[in-house]
């Protein structure tokens, strides 16, 4: 599945229809998630079954402020709508894809 850019439009309606969730919190002027960007755009078209959405803070500061985010890039995972890992700063494609692992695994209560 390509990337989705969330907005407070579109977020309900795209977290809803997806049991798995990665969202990555960045700004066009972070050199960090600019850097992170190929890595999560490569893991989106090795799993389509996960919504991978991007959140521009700038853009979109009532979103980032709702999910606390201090610094970007900020991941945030989430599974049947339940958030299950924040991770801070960027990843390689290994620890992508440990995350994501782990979110798959997870236990969420009903």
């Amino acid at each position: 599945m390509p990337l989705v850019n969330l907005t407070e439009d579109n977020f309900d309606e795209l977290i809803e229809s997806h049991e798995l969730v990665l969202l990555d919190f960045w700004a066009e002027w972070c050199a960090p998630c600019k850097g992170f960007a190929p890595i999560y755009e490569a893991a989106a078209l090795e799993h389509p079954d996960i919504l991978f959405a991007k959140i521009d803070v700038d853009s979109q500061a009532q979103l980032a402020q709702q999910f606390e985010v201090k610094s970007i890039p900020t991941l945030l995972a989430a599974k049947s709508g339940t958030v299950v890992e924040v991770r801070l700063g960027s990843l390689n494609p290994a620890g992508l894809e440990a995350l994501i692992a782990k979110v798959r695994q997870a236990q969420v209560e009903p």
